[in-house]
């Protein structure tokens, strides 16, 4: 873990919305079945999981000379691997417009359509009702990550064959921070997940996901607020996430605000998420 942001500007919170998710990104390499390579331009990420947010590449540098032979041997390397679709990043601050041109001539596509949202701990709106009979626990052992993995996958709907992958992935980046997940029960079953990542000086909230049969009584809500809640005992002061369309308003309710447009390219593949 890195120090705790106390600078809560909006200049400075929009950088640590990215930061968060890129060293999120980075910390794929704790898993043995991961590919995690970086250079003094790129870092590039390869999971067996077939989404474009888990295969990847964040640029660290302004784009240099040799820009189009990198993005060449990058898709070579995909391809390789049987890899559609993936994403391309960008440092906070980092000029995007020589990397932009020259993957767009590649076949990436620009996507600004992802609020990065913010929120000081302290004014965190927690006045959430949920049903009495619900309840949430940190996962703690192969068997509760099992069932994590099995909920996130069908609350996003995501295909079946990939649970095995997320499994996979999330059971070697382990259970100790920076890293910790939640799964919210209804009735004693389970029917909401989400994640906490400490880094970069602040609590960020991932894998967000709710059953369609759970939604509207303020589950995702609490699957959010339970991370910040933790978070904010430890010592942190702001959360971070990235916002779908569907967790949008909910989030602007908990006092979240969009401060920036998590900005990136993308190779469309079988699955993508604008």
């Amino acid at each position: 873990m890195t120090g705790i942001l106390n600078d809560l500007s909006t200049p400075a919170l929009a950088d640590a919305i990215k930061a968060n998710l890129y060293k999120f990104f980075r910390y794929f390499k704790r898993s043995p079945r991961a590919e995690v390579y970086e250079t003094p331009h790129v870092v590039r990420w390869h999971t067996s999981l077939p989404h474009p947010w888990f295969n990847g590449v964040l640029s660290t540098s302004a784009a240099p000379d040799t820009a189009d032979q990198i993005i060449q041997e990058t898709l070579a390397y995909f391809e390789l691997r049987n890899v559609a679709g993936l994403t391309w990043w960008f440092e906070p601050g980092l000029p995007m417009a020589d990397w932009g041109e020259r993957l767009q001539a590649h076949g990436f596509r620009y996507d600004e359509n992802t609020p990065g949202m913010a929120v000081d701990l302290s004014a965190l709106n927690d006045a959430v009702k949920t049903p009495p009979n619900f309840t949430i626990a940190s996962v703690e052992n192969l068997e509760a990550l099992k069932e994590w993995t099995r909920t996130f996958i069908a609350g996003f709907k995501m295909p079946e064959a990939w649970e095995a992958g997320l499994f996979d992935l999330m059971s070697d980046l382990g259970f100790d921070l920076p890293i910790r997940n939640y799964t919210g029960y209804l009735n004693g079953k389970p029917v909401a997940t989400s994640n906490l990542f400490l880094a970069a000086g602040v609590a960020g909230i991932y894998f967000v996901a709710t059953l369609p049969e759970a939604r509207g009584q303020g589950i995702g809500a609490a699957m959010t607020l339970t991370p910040l809640w933790e978070a904010q005992q430890m010592g942190y002061r702001a959360g971070i996430l990235q916002s779908s369309e569907l967790g949008f308003p909910v989030y602007r309710r908990l006092g979240f605000e969009k401060l920036c447009a998590m900005d990136h390219y993308y190779r469309q593949g079988a699955e993508h998420d604008d």
